[in-house]
């Protein structure tokens, strides 16, 4: 093992000072300060930040030219009030580290510190700390940031620890393994009216009421089919809060979500085939925008490889437990660029469940995250 029991106690101060102070996708400034003073002593080659907004790149080189490396973790904290009783807890009410990204940015910090002292033979090494994975939008800001260039690797590695899943153990396999989705806001439009004369209005209640239904019904399926679908309703509002006003606008949120991208087009354009005749039905104005882009994540065969490698020698027992899983993932991004994979790293079969008031990241996970990393590192660039 690479690190010490002082790094150990160092790593897990690090990620409770993180988890005390969430902040959320875009918000992200003093988490990447933090990050940059914890690289500050371990003196990586190049650091490169607010890449794609708050990122954060440190760089390690080896002496010899040889492939670029990159480890990607998350800054990002979820808008949702953590309820623990933990001397680290959330100092920020309504939002909290419930996902694990203050663990999983911690696994690259304890990567540092080895690369800090043992430098690689050849190639680099890039630790990226992601902005605003939660929505969707970090990937696609940091590979539009001109400086990525500087960074571009060869071969991305990623993970992200699983709760419902043996502590200890991974999820790995090669092609798809988180869905793409997006969510689509819809707004219909019609004429408010005193509630004693409705007749006098233009109400978009039966259109919503008929579209709720309509658009959940695309549903299809389950992965690792690759025609699944799946339309979830995440919200409605119908007019205003009032006794005296019958309604004139109402809005729906909607996630689409299909296995693979190539399908994604196909479930938009049959949803906004079923709003355009719902409003038209109805008299109404209709508008469709989308939100919250993931693209889907594919693990590449040689880069899997790679990961398989590294967990035998750690001996970390894997499978491809129940890989593809429904939740997206803002790694996908990274397949546009090279190959790239993700392996999920259980938590433990009762642990809470991601995005759970009482979810917090296990510790322990990082010695064996960072070492299923760094194996990689040596058996590549060695």
């Amino acid at each position: 093992m690479f690190l010490t029991n002082r790094d150990m106690v160092e790593l897990q101060a690090f990620r409770h000072d993180l988890h005390r102070h969430p902040e959320v996708s875009g918000e992200e400034r003093e988490t990447a300060r933090r990050v940059v003073e914890a690289l500050r002593p371990l003196a990586p080659a190049k650091v490169i930040t607010n890449l794609g907004g708050h990122g954060v790149a440190a760089v390690f080189e080896g002496s010899a030219s040889g492939p670029t490396l990159l480890f990607r973790a998350e800054l990002d904290a979820l808008p949702i009030e953590e309820k623990s009783e933990a001397d680290h807890r959330s100092t920020t009410p309504g939002k909290g580290h419930l996902c694990g990204h203050d663990g999983h940015s911690t696994i690259l910090l304890a990567l540092a510190t080895g690369l800090s002292r043992t430098p690689v033979a050849r190639g680099r090494v890039v630790l990226l700390w992601q902005p605003a994975e939660e929505d969707g939008s970090g990937a696609a800001a940091v590979l539009a940031d001109p400086r990525f260039a500087e960074i571009r690797p060869d071969f991305a590695y990623a993970l992200h620890n699983m709760p419902g899943l043996a502590f200890g153990t991974a999820a790995l396999k090669s092609g798809p393994v988180n869905c793409a989705s997006r969510g689509m806001k819809i707004r219909l439009s019609g004429k408010t009216a005193h509630a004693s004369q409705p007749e006098t209005g233009l109400s978009p209640m039966a259109a919503i009421s008929q579209l709720m239904p309509a658009l959940t019904a695309h549903s299809h399926g389950a992965p690792p089919a690759t025609d699944f679908t799946l339309a979830t309703v995440t919200h409605a509002s119908l007019g205003e809060q009032a006794f005296g006003i019958a309604p004139g606008d109402a809005e729906i949120w909607v996630t689409l979500r299909t296995l693979i991208d190539d399908r994604m087009a196909d479930l938009c354009g049959k949803a906004e085939d079923l709003v355009a005749e719902a409003a038209r039905e109805a008299g109404l104005e209709h508008a469709v925008s989308y939100h919250d882009i993931f693209f889907h994540c594919e693990n590449a065969p040689d880069a899997v490889a790679h990961l398989e490698a590294a967990l035998a020698a750690e001996k970390v027992p894997f499978d491809e437990g129940d890989l593809p899983m429904r939740a997206s993932e803002d790694f996908g991004r990274l397949r546009t660029v090279c190959p790239s994979a993700m392996f999920f790293l259980g938590a433990g079969e009762k642990h809470p469940a991601l995005h759970n008031p009482d979810y917090d990241y296990p510790d322990d996970l990082t010695a064996i995250g960072a070492r299923v990393f760094m194996a990689v590192i040596r058996q590549t660039l060695s």
